[in-house]
């Protein structure tokens, strides 16, 4: 067999086993998602058969103040809810970013050897154009490093704003319960 198309067959499993992983950790995070939704619905639909059952059970008005004040931690369960899916949703994101980083960096580092070799044969004459070609790849390398740094510090921030945004609402929640 010639040495591109070996080349290629081990690119190609090295490609399928590194979409593998990926997937796996992907399937990972969703299985978590879908374990949190399951208790999380077990637990509202026993929480709400509990308050139901204390707002039947009232027999003065005082009684359903009570009952309403279960609320409260409905609310915080609320936000627990959120916190754990922006917990998994950023651990498999981080996962699959750092995968497609590592894997990102080998084939561009292969690309350019691949380049390197190919300009080494270039014919005489063309040192200039050469010249040209290396300084593109290296603004295009410096400007993928940028919109990648850029990306991630976007998300950092979103997940900051989240966690705020959450601990807002049971701090808005809390103050609002003890209002009653």
């Amino acid at each position: 067999m010639n040495q591109p198309a070996e080349q290629f067959l081990a690119s190609a499993k090295t490609a399928m086993s590194d979409l593998n992983e990926m997937a796996a950790t992907a399937m990972a995070g969703f299985e978590k998602l879908v374990e949190l939704n399951m208790s999380t619905a077990k637990s509202a639909l026993a929480d709400s058969a509990g308050q139901l059952q204390a707002g039947l059970s009232a027999k003065a008005p005082q009684d359903l103040g009570a009952a309403a004040a279960l609320a409260q931690p409905m609310a915080e369960k609320a936000a627990a809810y959120g916190r754990a899916v922006a917990g998994i949703v950023t651990e498999t994101g981080t996962a699959l970013t750092k995968a497609a980083e590592g894997k990102f960096a080998d084939v561009q580092a292969q690309a350019v050897a691949g380049i390197e070799a190919a300009l080494k044969h270039a014919p005489a004459g063309s040192e200039q154009a050469v010249a040209a070609f290396k300084q593109a790849m290296s603004t295009g390398q410096a400007a993928m490093e940028t919109a990648q740094a850029q990306a991630k510090q976007a998300v950092e921030a979103a997940g900051k704003n989240f966690a705020a945004a959450t601990d807002a609402a049971v701090k808005a929640t809390k103050t609002a319960g003890k209002a009653r």
